[in-house]
């Protein structure tokens, strides 16, 4: 299944931005599925964004014209650029692989393989 890792998250302002990076190994970043997730405390994990093998990228609607997937090949990494953040989007943040697409891609529990996570921490 490969291994995923997480990092980049921190203590950030309102408003401000961070980027989140997903190294993999033994997984391919261009020819795999990618997800992201976020789990606040005493919440369910919930669906960020994720990519598809076929370079198609899917969003949250709460984080539509905030957030973008972008990666780079020659460092097998998935990146989850977040902008205008909110306290509300306090929380842990996972990647997740699977070999075959679902659309259920939403749902957390599809996803097979996923990262230790990084906590993302939006506050003044």
């Amino acid at each position: 299944q490969g291994t995923l890792v997480e990092s980049g998250g921190g203590l950030v302002r309102p408003g401000g931005s961070v980027k989140l990076s997903c190294a993999a190994s033994g997984i391919g970043i261009s020819t795999g599925n990618i997800g992201w997730f976020r789990q606040a405390p005493g919440k369910d994990r919930e669906f960020v964004a994720a990519r598809r093998q076929n370079g198609a990228t899917y969003y949250a609607d709460s984080l539509k014209g905030r957030a973008a997937i972008s990666r780079d090949n020659a460092k097998n990494t998935l990146y989850l650029q977040m902008n205008n953040l909110r306290p509300e989007d306090t929380a842990v943040y996972y990647c997740a692989s699977r070999t075959n697409w679902n659309v259920q891609y939403y749902r957390a529990d599809v996803w097979s393989n996923w990262g230790q996570g990084t906590q993302l921490t939006v506050s003044t």
